[in-house]
């Protein structure tokens, strides 16, 4: 039975939701009804069904056998995105043993945050997300579907293609992985490179070689940021198979799980998707991320996901599970293990194991395998050739990486929200040291990475500062991630100076040893207290107690001006084309959703 605490909450989400909620549902029963192959005209469905062999087309005409959408973000620019070029035809293969077909539907655009990092490209990153959902609702548009599989797995991808799916509710659905790449050098030793080119002390081709030693197959970066942690919330969601998020791909395994997708869909009765994504999935979601340690993209992402199935959820609302469920997992960058070695050692099935023993989390939620979460502590195994399920570990092989809840690393999840006169952000405690919980310094204001960066060539800031990046949100710049700070401001903190970072910005889902304070909302565009700031003034970031002040006179501070934007340019590298994007957007805090209003 869930606790009293995870009761409490879950009911306080309902009552908030509900007239949103109720809508949703309702319109989903209007698409249930109204949207079907069988009530299309006969020269819709002979577009349709113009590819198909003649064999299936006189079976599907006849409307024998269901017909399933494949939406796929397959590219070979993107090493976790690789993988899929071949999972239609194992989909479509599979499907057809049970009487039942599929089309590849749409293929989504996806791009790299690591590849994009630091550069214009990243201020296209956010709304990649609201692109890919967009070109989901146009691949299943046609309204020929029986359900859909979607093949996803990085930033923005698997958000974007769920808040996509949702607006077709009335289909069962399946998210189908490709799982991580296998490990290269340490994620510590890729870093401690990048601090050392940093400072000058290894050549830009010795950075380059143990880049490539770190990023060098097909499949998901092996830390563990917002890609990873996204295939982390489809499990706690309910939305994969059990404990298919870390296989690697190219392997036996993971070809039969595929193969076991499409014979999941075409045989069991899955729930529209709609109806099984409740305030209890979500919740979950929320669960699995405190208790693993996963990505702050994750604080915008889930609420977006939540508003799209008509649920209403908070900051507050992160705050309070935080609070509530313990820290099980050290992956980098909260510790040195890599998610491969996470998995090895007892990974998801382990961790569901221990919060549904605790009652920390909602087992009676619906997913793809039925009621209840209990499915999720089994793992997968390829024997004799048959693809089988096993009970999953009841003990973790290595406690410096996996814990139980009684010998959890910490009481709590380590993401926590600061609230004071700067505005309210959030902040990733669990990969900080506690002795940098509480840093109070002089600020030193900031338009843009580059002038930082200018900074910290320049030696400008060799001292105790806590860095006021401006003008990072939604609006002013698509809330491009900060990554390129984390090198230098560790440089600093390793030479002994108490170093922070504030900003309306966000980090990577890899965010790391550095207190920062992001996702500042309201953001300095938007009349933000953040753009009061001026140079010199005394900040208090306080994850102990969740205070994120500006230690001014309140008179002073209430008579002062915001600082404005500088003059930039909005051309190249596509971001003009993204101007409604912005202007359109929603808070952060309220999921940085371009067409957020209609959800309102």
């Amino acid at each position: 039975m869930p606790r009293k605490e995870l009761k409490e909450l879950t009911k306080k989400i309902q009552e908030r939701s509900k007239k949103t909620r109720q809508s949703y549902l309702e319109r989903l029963e209007k698409n249930t009804t109204k949207i079907s192959r069988s009530k299309l005209g006969c020269a819709n469905l002979a577009h349709s069904y113009a590819t198909m062999p003649d064999h299936i087309k006189d079976r599907i005409k006849q409307n024998e056998g269901l017909n399933y959408a494949i939406i796929s973000a397959y590219n070979d620019l993107l090493s976790a995105h690789q993988p899929f070029k071949n999972y239609p035809d194992l989909i479509k293969e599979e499907l057809q043993k049970h009487k039942a077909f599929a089309q590849f539907a749409a293929g989504v655009p996806a791009m790299c945050d690591g590849i994009t990092q630091g550069y214009e490209g990243m201020e296209l990153s956010l709304f990649s997300r609201d692109v890919i959902a967009l070109s989901t609702a146009i691949g299943l548009c046609h309204q020929i579907f029986d359900g859909a599989f979607y093949l996803g797995v990085c930033d923005k991808i698997v958000p974007g293609l769920l808040m996509g799916a949702l607006s077709f509710g009335h289909l069962p659905s399946i998210f189908v992985p490709s799982g991580p790449m296998t490990s290269g050098i340490s994620n510590y030793e890729k870093a401690k490179a990048r601090e050392l080119f940093t400072e000058g002390k290894i050549s830009r081709s010795a950075l380059l070689d143990s880049e490539m030693k770190s990023y060098h197959s097909p499949g998901t970066c092996t830390f563990y940021g917002t890609a990873n942690s996204n295939q982390m919330m489809m499990e706690f969601m309910g939305l994969h198979l059990p404990n298919s998020a870390f296989i690697n791909p190219h392997t036996p395994l993971r070809v039969a799980l595929i193969k076991e997708a499409a014979r999941h869909m075409a045989t069991q009765k899955i729930m529209p998707l709609g109806k099984l994504l409740s305030e209890k999935n979500i919740i979950n979601a929320m669960i699995g991320l405190m208790a693993t340690g996963g990505s702050t993209n994750h604080t915008i992402h889930l609420v977006a996901i939540a508003k799209c199935a008509g649920i209403i959820i908070d900051w507050d609302d992160f705050n309070c599970v935080s609070e509530l469920i313990p820290l099980l997992a050290r992956v980098y960058p909260n510790g040195k293990a890599d998610v491969n070695a996470f998995s090895a050692c007892g990974g998801l099935a382990f961790i569901f194991k221990e919060l549904l023993k605790e009652g920390l989390m909602h087992e009676d939620a619906q997913s793809i395998m039925g009621e209840g979460m209990s499915f999720y502590t089994k793992e997968p195994f390829l024997i004799d050739g048959k693809l089988c399920y096993k009970e999953g570990l009841s003990e973790s092989k290595n406690e410096d990486i996996l814990r139980g809840v009684k010998n959890a690393f910490s009481k709590d999840g380590g993401l926590k929200i600061l609230k004071g006169n700067i505005g309210r952000a959030v902040i990733k405690s669990s990969a900080i040291d506690e002795k940098h919980h509480i840093i109070k310094a002089p600020a030193r204001v900031f338009y843009s990475q580059s002038e930082f960066l200018q900074a910290f060539e320049n030696k400008e800031l060799e001292q105790d500062f806590i860095a006021v990046l401006l003008f990072q949100g939604p609006r002013a710049n698509g809330m491009p991630e900060l990554h390129k700070l984390s090198s230098p401001l560790g440089v600093l903190q390793d030479k002994g100076f108490k170093v922070g970072l504030v900003t309306d910005g966000r980090m990577s889902g890899a965010s790391g040893k550095i207190p920062a304070a992001i996702h500042t909302s309201p953001e300095a565009l938007l009349d933000g207290d953040l753009a009061r700031i001026e140079d010199g003034d005394m900040i208090l970031l306080d994850i102990k107690d969740g205070k994120l002040q500006a230690l001014v006179d309140e008179k002073i501070w209430q008579k002062r001006r915001r600082k404005k934007p500088k003059q930039k340019e909005v051309f190249g590298a596509g971001r003009e084309l993204f101007a409604s994007f912005r202007a359109n957007s929603s808070s952060a805090e309220t999921g940085a959703m371009s067409f957020g209003g209609i959800f309102s």
